[in-house]
């Protein structure tokens, strides 16, 4: 059974950092999109980051650059998030997700919920003033 399990969410102030962690079980993805979503209350879910792990590319949403970085641990199959300068409106359930397709890179689909099979439960980032 394929299985993307989020950690590392919390409570911070803002100017805080964290760490997300999203580690698979039942499929090791060598040359497939994986990415970071996000969805606050009321919001749609929006992506923030994703990376091909064929080549280690990596895009970026315009509201995280240069506060997100989005590595993975090829050995461990482990994805991070790692989110610095965190400000209120980064508050939102934080979600991984994983395309099956290989030999696709990202791409212009690369924010499209729909193109991925693949999702964890969600870890919860908030963030006070």
């Amino acid at each position: 059974e394929v299985q993307l399990v989020e950690s590392g969410g919390g409570s911070v102030e803002a100017g805080g950092s964290l760490k997300l962690s999203c580690e698979a079980s039942g499929y090791h993805y060598r040359h497939n999109c994986m990415a970071w979503f996000r969805q606050a209350p009321g919001k749609e879910r929006e992506g923030v980051a994703t990376y091909y792990t064929g080549s280690g590319g990596t895009y970026y949403n315009t509201f995280v650059r240069g506060r997100f970085a989005i590595a993975r641990d090829n050995a461990k199959n482990i994805l991070y998030l790692q989110m610095n300068n965190l400000q209120p409106n980064d508050t939102a359930t934080y979600y991984c997700a994983a395309d099956w397709t290989e030999w696709v890179e990202c791409g212009a689909r690369r924010y499209l919920p729909s193109r991925y099979q693949s999702w964890g439960q969600g870890t919860q980032v908030t963030v006070s003033s």
